[in-house]
């Protein structure tokens, strides 16, 4: 883990050209490094226009400089900026030229995330607060950037500490009672324990609902689109994406690989893979195909099962169950019926006597219900007002709270309740609450999770 009191150094902006490139300077103490690449002290929090040096005097660029003094800094160290013009030679020069300068007082390239982690161990922001700037960084749609902003202002943060508190409150009334075994009864009912509990249950709950939200709008859904030969799943791909994104003809076998299209579907972003058409086969290239079509399907968050609306067999059937079989768990399958425009007031369904969605990707027909339908099968509700992002491992965190809060509820509410085990589990509750925002986090995950950041954030 990065926990090392060198000054850092790297390039904060994104490479390639620009009109301005911007180089970031974090540390300890800065003044010695500020002195000796301009030969003057900086007035903290006011720009000033500079000249940078090479060895031989000659001016490498003139740019704009900004002290930022410790605590107030986005680190909570002494921070410059230098915002210089944005070529990437020119902005490898004055990152050369900072690091011969500042040697003498330690000065290194920073490591991936590093200027984050600082923040967060100088208690500038806090854990989450720190991957929503990863998040709002990478975020793949207009809903997502607000999302990440209200979690970098602390919103999902807060809902956290709220909870956090609600089970000190509750723990303070448990454990101040353990001396007392014979009351521990009349203890539930005068602190009215169960019914602060369901509040925090409850509480929870709607939290692990919008962090669920959350995740989808971060992260997306892997869709895929799988069913037999000539059924039309590249054409409903390319209906779905509003180009030709994939070759369509009317020979079975066209797709050999996987072809993978990204859209925005009310706020949330589907990755959408049109996969090859799986069947047996001794073509060598189209069963390397099929083989990755499995692949996607075992990965997949959402697996459209397409079929011909006009063709219903036994072999339908085991291609069902085999897909069944090879999806992840809690993937949902949506079975869809294709060429609907050649079908007359039929409403299909599967053996299992379960309606089918049928559809035309050639005409378009249908195609809006079953955008409407994907949504509603993954659990998306719609609402973007106040959303935050979450991650996966923000949402295990909740998951096993909810199971330790529904333990303590068994304690609390059966006839030979034990207000050990009932302080134990509440214990157990808030400490996976707390590696939320990083107040109970080991220090291995913590180095994992910020070696994914980019170098100058």
């Amino acid at each position: 883990m990065m926990t090392r009191k060198l000054p850092i150094i790297a390039l904060a902006t994104a490479p390639g050209r620009s009109g301005v490139g911007v180089v970031r300077i974090s540390g300890p103490k800065l003044e010695n490094i500020i002195w000796a690449l301009f030969k003057k002290t900086l007035t903290p929090r006011q720009a000033t226009v500079l000249t940078l040096r090479d060895a031989s005097g000659r001016v490498i660029d003139q740019l704009l400089a900004i002290y930022f003094t410790a605590p107030a800094s986005f680190t909570g160290e002494d921070v410059v900026e230098l915002q210089c013009h944005g070529g990437p030679q020119l902005l490898e020069l004055v990152m050369k030229r900072c690091l011969i300068l500042g040697k003498n007082e330690g000065l290194i390239i920073a490591q991936p995330g590093e200027f984050t982690l600082r923040a967060y161990l100088n208690n500038k922001i806090d854990l989450a607060q720190a991957e929503a700037i990863a998040d709002l960084i990478d975020a793949q749609s207009e809903a997502a950037v607000l999302g990440a902003a209200r979690s970098l202002q602390g919103a999902f943060s807060d809902d956290i500490n709220s909870l956090i508190e609600d089970i000190t409150q509750l723990r303070i009334l448990v454990e101040s009672t353990l001396d007392f075994p014979e009351e521990e009864i009349e203890f539930l009912e005068n602190a009215q324990a169960r019914s602060r509990l369901e509040a925090v249950s409850s509480k929870l709950a709607t939290l692990r609902q919008g962090a669920q939200q959350g995740k989808i709008l971060r992260d997306g859904i892997e869709l895929v689109l799988a069913g037999a030969p000539n059924v039309g799943k590249s054409s409903l791909l390319n209906r779905l994406a509003g180009e030709d994104v994939a070759i369509v003809t009317p020979i079975a076998g066209t797709t050999r690989d996987r072809v993978k299209e990204s859209i925005i579907l009310d706020g949330v972003p589907m990755h959408i893979i049109d996969t090859a058409g799986l069947r047996d086969t001794n073509d060598e290239l189209e069963a390397k195909g099929i083989e990755r079509s499995w692949g996607a399907i075992r990965l997949a968050d959402l697996v459209i099962f397409l079929q011909d609306a006009n063709s219903q067999n036994d072999t339908v059937d085991e291609l069902r169950e085999q897909i069944l079989r090879e999806i992840p768990p809690k993937c949902p399958v949506l079975e869809v019926g294709n060429k609907a425009d050649l079908l007359e007031g039929v409403h299909l369904k599967n053996r299992l006597n379960q309606e089918i969605s049928l559809i035309s990707a050639k005409t378009g027909e249908g195609v809006e219900a079953l955008k409407s339908k994907i949504l509603t099968t993954i659990g998306w509700g719609g609402t973007q007002e106040g959303a935050i992002l979450a991650r996966r491992r923000h949402l295990d965190c909740l998951d096993r709270a909810a199971d330790h809060l529904h333990k303590s509820e068994e304690f609390a509410l059966n006839g030979n309740s034990s207000l050990e085990l009932f302080a134990e589990e509440l214990r157990l509750a808030q400490n996976q609450l707390g590696q939320i925002t990083g107040k109970l986090l080991p220090d291995d995950l913590l180095g994992k999770i910020f070696t994914q950041f980019c170098i100058g954030k």
